[in-house]
């Protein structure tokens, strides 16, 4: 609990209240969200909410290192015109319709981010997909929102596929298997109805004029590869990371340390051997393609999200959450997909399911013990789904969707808060309903 904290106040209301201001300022989209995440994460350590160090423990290194590594390998891999080659030759398979690209592009993110974290799967989408929409000279925006909703969809299903089931995997002593059999069924209907969705939203409407689909048909994709020696390079070293971050448990690495050594041993490669002059360009050229503001972002949101965690605010939500099930196994499992959806949907879902779970462990097995007939582990699906695929709620509620918004924002994409938003959060609403009538079904 904090302590010392200015003038004698009560730390969980200082946190609770930068928290909702930054929140707040961040919605309103008139100053620049890494700025006012940076503003609020001061303000927890100038309140004494958290000391320095603290605050440096609240930010989930990890997380950042496995952004700026897979964006420096993107970078690098960028300048091949692999992206663009990709981009023309799945359009050709689709008779470089809108509608079909769209549908297409959702399947893809889907199975990436199930078999790689979803923030890594954006990283690599993201280009292909605006290459694909500048060719055809149609809006890209709707193409990276539904990325957006299929990364954290697709990454429910599996143990490896998003951070809160990794927690909870290793937690709760579940398996790849257990995470396949028990939410990869609910996770390919939700997936369905999430492109459903999109597509009379957008799909049936969008269109590319004859002359710009006659001319992405016409066009020879190999010619588009730059630099084929680069390629290859690229390719290998992120087979090398992708299998690393497979084998990740095996060989005792973390995501991020994986992606920071694949990047700078790419950067390594690219460089080599140039003279010294000419590395310095290369290299900033390397760095100029992270998005700093969207990792500052991150960093400041961790610390502020450490602030209320460190104040007893996560904590306390999450005891009161099960505080009104009553015993009932329904209810609590009811509650628990629904509070961590919606909670999900405003802040991170790392530092709430990091909560939830010792709470878990020591209510979960007093609510399961009359009900033998019942998966014992019903509360920790319910936990999964709500937390994974309540991300897709708001723009900050995920890092896949921050990630995007980053990325587009580079290109001249506007991502707002609000006008996300109003998309995302039905659609989150709608997946959390089906979840909630398959976790009865199936197990009660």
């Amino acid at each position: 609990m904090a302590s010392h904290v200015l003038f004698g106040l009560d730390p969980l209301w200082v946190a609770t209240g930068i928290l909702v201001l930054t929140y707040a300022v961040i919605i309103t989209e008139r100053v620049n969200r890494a700025i006012v995440a940076g503003i609020g994460a001061s303000a927890m350590i100038v309140f004494r909410v958290l000391n320095q160090d603290q605050a440096i423990h609240g930010v989930d290194f990890n997380t950042i290192m496995l952004l700026a590594g897979m964006m420096l390998i993107v970078g690098v891999t960028r300048r091949t015109g692999v992206f663009e080659y990709l981009a023309i030759w799945s359009a050709k398979k689709v008779g470089a319709r809108p509608a079909g690209i769209l549908i297409g592009l959702a399947l893809a993110t889907a199975l990436f981010s199930a078999l790689l974290d979803n923030v890594t799967t954006v990283l690599l989408m993201v280009p292909v997909t605006i290459a694909i929409a500048k060719q055809l000279k149609v809006p890209a925006y709707p193409f990276l929102v539904t990325e957006v909703l299929a990364s954290n969809v697709g990454g429910t299903a599996t143990l490896i596929g998003d951070p809160p089931n990794i927690m909870i995997g290793s937690a709760a002593g579940l398996t790849f298997n257990d995470f396949v059999l028990n939410l990869t069924p609910v996770i390919l209907f939700i997936l369905l109805v999430n492109v459903v969705w999109i597509h009379f939203l957008w799909g049936r409407r969008s269109q590319a004029a004859e002359e710009d689909r006659q001319r992405v048909l016409a066009m020879n994709e190999r010619e588009l590869i730059t630099d084929p020696t680069l390629l290859r390079h690229c390719l290998t070293v992120l087979a090398g990371v992708l299998l690393a971050f497979v084998l990740a448990r095996v060989i005792e690495l973390e995501p991020g340390t994986i992606a920071m050594t694949g990047a700078v041993v790419l950067i390594l490669i690219d460089n080599w051997p140039h003279p010294a002059e000419h590395q310095t360009h290369k290299v900033h050229a390397s760095f100029s393609d992270v998005e700093w503001i969207t990792l500052f972002f991150f960093m400041g949101l961790f610390i502020v999200v450490a602030g209320v965690e460190r104040a007893g605010g996560i904590d306390y939500v999450a005891r009161w959450v099960l505080g009104i099930t009553g015993g009932s196994l329904l209810i609590a499992a009811s509650v628990i997909l629904w509070s961590s959806a919606i909670l999900s949907a405003i802040v991170d879902n790392i530092p709430f399911v990091a909560a939830m779970i010792p709470l878990l462990k020591d209510v979960g097995p007093q609510l399961t013990a009359g009900h033998a007939s019942v998966n014992a582990n019903v509360l920790w699906w319910a936990l999964a789904l709500g937390a994974c695929l309540g991300g897709n709620g708001t723009l900050v509620g995920a890092s896949a969707n921050l990630t995007v918004a980053g990325l587009a924002e580079r290109q001249g994409i506007p991502f707002r808060f609000l006008a996300y938003t109003k998309i995302a959060f039905p659609v989150m609403l709608l997946s959390i309903v089906i979840a909630q009538v398959y976790l009865y079904l199936r197990y009660f």
